[in-house]
């Protein structure tokens, strides 16, 4: 199951995208403009953006480029009534993945999105390769060679999230709110004890590394 962020300030088209995708069995979770959606990107794990680009508070174009900046390669699908060619240049130039003009076609964006998630090998593969090294979402082990390691699920989870988005820091109630769910009772110390496990199960791996931001959370780096 794919996880799809539909941005747009408009009430009727994110209504409406978010149709079209439930229709295809997608995922949707949506935001009004470009600042709820990095709040959503910071909680969620996500597949693709589908973006306005006329927004109020952060617009499309501000939002693709903050991302880029910040090392995310996550699928952006840039849907707007600008038809000019320096429009499509900008969203290019900013990082975007393609560019749909409104009035939306359905078929079309839908084909569109197949491709870039075929594009970005999550369509038939949910995996993570970092060197010799291949986390496998669906069967929850991670592999280096001929060595596998099936983790427990949160530890998992824990470690998919953090290699997804490699440099970027993660609070401990970050990883707590998605790992674990904004309904449960455990204390966010527990993302410290699975942290630690992660570190001793991976200890002596030249491939990644979780280091510790003093005062924030956590990040993960990679070595290749």
């Amino acid at each position: 199951m794919f996880h799809i962020l539909v941005v747009d300030d408009d009430k009727n088209t994110r209504k409406y995208i978010s149709t079209v995708l439930e229709a295809e069995n997608y995922t949707v979770v949506c935001a009004a403009d470009g600042e709820e959606a990095l709040e959503v990107l910071a909680h969620e794990v996500v597949d693709l953006v589908v973006l306005d680009v006329m927004m109020p508070n952060m617009d499309g174009y501000a939002f693709t480029k903050e991302l880029r900046e910040g090392g995310s390669m996550l699928p952006v699908l840039m849907v707007s009534a600008k038809q000019l060619p320096v429009d499509r240049h900008k969203a290019f130039l900013v990082g975007t993945d393609d560019y749909i003009t409104k009035p939306i076609d359905e078929t079309e964006m839908l084909l569109r999105i197949k491709a870039l998630l075929r594009r970005a090998k999550i369509a038939n593969e949910r995996k993570i390769v970092v060197g010799d090294v291949t986390l496998d979402y669906d069967s929850l082990t991670v592999t280096r060679g001929k060595e596998i390691q099936e983790l427990p699920q949160k530890e998992f989870l824990l470690l998919y999230k953090l290699l997804s988005y490699p440099g970027k820091i993660f609070t401990r109630i970050q990883l707590m709110d998605e790992i674990w769910g904004t309904e449960s009772e455990t204390g966010w110390e527990t993302v410290t004890v699975h942290i630690g496990r992660l570190r001793k199960r991976f200890e002596g791996w030249d491939e990644f590394e979780i280091e510790s931001v003093r005062g924030l959370g956590y990040k993960a780096v990679k070595k290749v």
